[in-house]
């Protein structure tokens, strides 16, 4: 007879990251339940894919609630969790900050991942074995000027995905935290608000990660044995050394 069908959820599923990590499940045999705000976008990705599209906006308890509902209508159990969904806002030092870039920081960042995670655990804990995986950054232990709103964010994911660790010893739920570098998405474009120019900027003169970089590493992790559990993986462009130390090509 066959196993029970393997789910997993990601948030964020629309592009970048994401929709790469949706790519790699689906071709391990997972059945896919993709959640982000761009549906029609997300839609596409879905039919492509055979998952599951759900109108997702990690900001808005009442949304992670109805999309909760909606998987668990589907599926019953829930194998893997990506917490994708994420950005940063803005590139100010703290003294110039911008109060609606830190409150955007924190309720994607932070308390979306919080809420997503504590809605879809119980699913996780009907599946024989889960894995909840969190996208964090080399700015959860590296710090850089301006970017103390979104580095605040991400060190908070690191302590979130330690403190889940600790909670759930004994369960069989891994629990995961990917740490890329410079990964070339839609991650600075938004950060600098549209403005392509600057955008570009950051990645000229080096080779940066590509969403499907950061995805490989994820698929790899979630494809170890179940007594395996890879705690977290640091993953940067060769050019890259830490935030502020990169190798450009002149």
């Amino acid at each position: 007879m066959a196993g029970p069908e393997r789910v997993a959820v990601i948030t964020g599923a629309s592009s970048g990251i994401g929709e790469a990590t949706a790519r790699g499940l689906a071709r391990e045999g997972f059945k896919l339940v993709l959640g982000a705000r761009r549906e029609d976008r997300l839609a596409e990705v879905a039919r492509e894919l055979d998952g599951f599209a759900l109108p997702l906006d990690v900001r808005d308890l009442t949304s992670i609630e109805t999309f909760v509902r909606a998987v668990e209508a589907k599926y019953p159990a829930v194998e893997i969790l990506i917490n994708n969904a994420g950005l940063a806002a803005g590139l100010q030092p703290l003294a110039e900050g911008n109060d609606d870039d830190w409150v955007q920081m924190m309720e994607t960042n932070v308390l979306g991942l919080l809420r997503v995670t504590r809605a879809i655990l119980p699913l996780l804990r009907r599946a024989p074995r889960a894995h909840i995986v969190n996208l964090g950054s080399v700015a959860g232990f590296e710090v850089y000027p301006g970017g103390v709103g979104y580095t605040a964010s991400k060190h908070a994911v690191r302590a979130v995905t330690r403190t889940l660790r600790l909670e759930l010893l004994g369960e069989s739920i891994r629990v995961t935290e990917i740490e890329p570098g410079m990964v070339e998405t839609e991650f600075s474009l938004v950060r600098f608000k549209g403005d392509q120019q600057r955008a570009a900027a950051v990645y000229e003169g080096m080779q940066p990660l590509t969403g499907a970089d950061v995805a490989d590493c994820i698929v790899w992790s979630v494809t170890r044995p179940p007594h395996v559990n890879i705690d977290e993986m640091v993953v940067r462009p060769i050019a890259q050394a830490t935030t502020r130390d990169v190798a450009r090509k002149t």
